[in-house]
């Protein structure tokens, strides 16, 4: 358990969401039912007792170090009353502002908000500190907590990654980032609010029907397969449809606990990596969608051990030889000709019962552009996609 004042340094792969351009992760959970602060608040503090590093501010050390400086005031709980009812349709940022991965900024911010026609829990967690699965690791104990009930404690110690780390001389390259890490390595992240949101909705028989199509070419695939073809196909033949380029670029977020050999299974902090896909513009106007899925299946199914610990270990090298400030040149996907999907379908959010419901609805976040993630939806998913504005 860590303490109060306790510095705790960042694994190569957090230094990826620090400064400009680092999205958090942000979420907004909609309950009819009204929430009872004081019981929201006294279940925090319990919660914070194993889920300490969560109460942290970015404290830089050096041109190549920063740490997480717990502290009282790293995380914030705000209570609000708005005169408006809920709406599905409002920007998140109505309920929250998100956190900032930069120094002197608290990494968590918690609102509770009531609504004329109920409450709205909004949490936003730097994504340095946390992804999906500790964000709602974290969520989920919350409320067991609040109702008494036993959790599974977290496994905070990022002392794991110095087993995987070996120091190199050979200096990193924009090359090595794609290859070993599939980072793109150029110009410094500044395109965070340009996105213009839109949403789509894909139907289970859609998904179905392409899935059934590549059976009958001997190809079994899943449905983040077929979903993530179907957004490849759609997203990009339209976003590179004016720009000379002949490559289009799929970008994915890979959650190693469960491939890396001794690594917890609970981890709390980012366990993720990236792998990447590349179409010619040509293939991907011309290919049939369950064909690109294929195409993704194979790309996830080379995230194994040794790509995962050669891109922490390219990472931790990159830092040493350039400084953490040139993290903040590293992106997620291709800046002109990609996207990055994340699929976030299956939200545990019947987990999120702090006493009387589950929330009924959800708001996330995504400003940043050329991105989509994929949410649950009744009779399939719904896309929310950040659309660079051509």
């Amino acid at each position: 358990m860590y303490e109060i004042n306790q510095n705790i340094p960042l694994s190569p792969i957090d230094y990826i969401f620090t400064g400009e351009g680092s999205q958090p992760i942000t979420f907004a959970f909609y309950y009819p039912e009204k929430q009872d602060e004081k019981k929201l608040r006294n279940s925090l503090e319990e919660s914070l007792k194993y889920f300490t590093v969560l109460k942290s501010r970015l404290k830089i050390i050096s041109v190549t170090d920063s740490v997480f400086d717990i502290t009282d005031d790293g995380l914030i709980f705000k209570v609000q009353h708005i005169d408006s009812a809920f709406d599905r349709k409002d920007n998140i940022t109505k309920y929250i502002s998100p956190v900032k991965t930069s120094e002197r900024n608290p990494l968590t911010k918690v609102t509770l908000t009531h609504t004329q026609n109920g409450s709205v829990l909004a949490i936003s967690i730097s994504h340095a500190l946390v992804d999906g699965f500790s964000y709602f690791h974290f969520l989920s104990s919350w409320a067991r907590i609040s109702k008494g009930e036993r959790f599974i404690p977290p496994h905070i110690d990022r002392d794991l990654f110095s087993g995987i780390i070996h120091k190199s001389e050979k200096e990193i390259t924009k090359e090595n980032l794609l290859l070993n890490c599939g980072l793109f390595y150029g110009h410094r992240r500044d395109d965070t609010k340009t996105a213009a949101n839109e949403r789509l909705f894909i139907p289970a028989d859609k998904i179905k029907e392409i899935s059934e199509r590549a059976r009958n070419k001997n190809i079994l695939l899943t449905e983040n397969d077929v979903i993530t073809g179907i957004l490849w196909k759609k997203y990009l033949a339209d976003w590179t449809k004016n720009d000379s380029s002949p490559e289009t670029y799929l970008s994915f977020p890979f959650d190693f606990r469960r491939v890396l050999n001794g690594f917890p299974k609970k981890y709390f902090g980012c366990a993720v990596c990236f792998g990447t896909a590349k179409l010619s513009l040509k293939e991907l106007l011309e290919k049939p969608e369950e064909d690109i899925a294929f195409h993704v299946k194979n790309s996830v199914s080379k995230i194994k051990n040794d790509y995962i610990t050669n891109s922490i270990n390219t990472l931790e090298n990159f830092r040493n030889q350039k400084g953490r400030n040139e993290f903040e040149k590293l992106h997620l996907r291709h800046p002109e000709n990609g996207i990055i999907i994340t699929n976030i379908s299956r939200l545990p959010v019947r987990e999120l019962n702090f006493g009387n419901g589950a929330p009924t609805d959800v708001l996330t976040y995504a400003e940043v552009l050329r991105s989509a993630a994929i949410l649950p939806a009744e009779g399939g998913v719904e896309i929310l996609a950040a659309s660079p504005k051509l």
